[in-house]
């Protein structure tokens, strides 16, 4: 199942797991949390309530980890790693697809959680009117630019 994050003004994909963890997330869907940083690796904010801890459990993760830790209740989502192990039992919900680097901006950050495909109530955003390209130069540099999307113009009547 897919979701999309939508934070700053970006939609970052995610796939969640197929497991009864992801399915109680989804039924939580849509929300909206903040979420703060953490160890320079992670974002975390507070899930509406609790999940049960009934799941498989791990102590490890990956970067683009997105997952539940249920003592909080809270969502977590990695986007660095220190090589340090998660201490408490962590839940799997699914991975982010591209775009990790949108969860190192520092500071608190809100993100909207909703169904990929799914306009929500209230959603009235209409058409984007920017993108944000990013990619990798030459030098492993990494780089982001915004491109401003304009109106397609159309002309109706001849042709001169």
């Amino acid at each position: 199942m897919k979701v999309h994050l939508v934070l700053n003004g970006r939609v970052i994909a995610a796939t969640l797991a197929d497991n009864d963890t992801a399915r109680e997330f989804i039924a939580m869907l849509p929300m909206t949390i903040t979420m703060h940083d953490m160890f320079r690796r992670e974002k975390f904010g507070p899930l509406p309530k609790a999940i049960s801890a009934k799941g498989t459990s791990t102590q490890s993760y990956e970067v683009g980890d997105m997952i539940c830790w249920s003592p909080g209740p809270d969502l977590t989502i990695f986007h660095g790693h220190d090589g340090q192990a998660i201490s408490g039992a962590i839940q799997v919900l699914g991975r982010i697809d591209a775009g990790i680097e949108a969860f190192r901006e520092p500071g608190p950050i809100e993100v909207r959680i909703e169904l990929a495909g799914e306009k929500s109530e209230g959603d009235d955003r209409g058409p984007p009117r920017a993108i944000q390209v990013c990619g990798r130069d030459r030098s492993s540099l990494h780089w982001c630019s915004t491109r401003r999307l304009e109106p397609a113009r159309m002309s109706l009547g001849r042709r001169p």
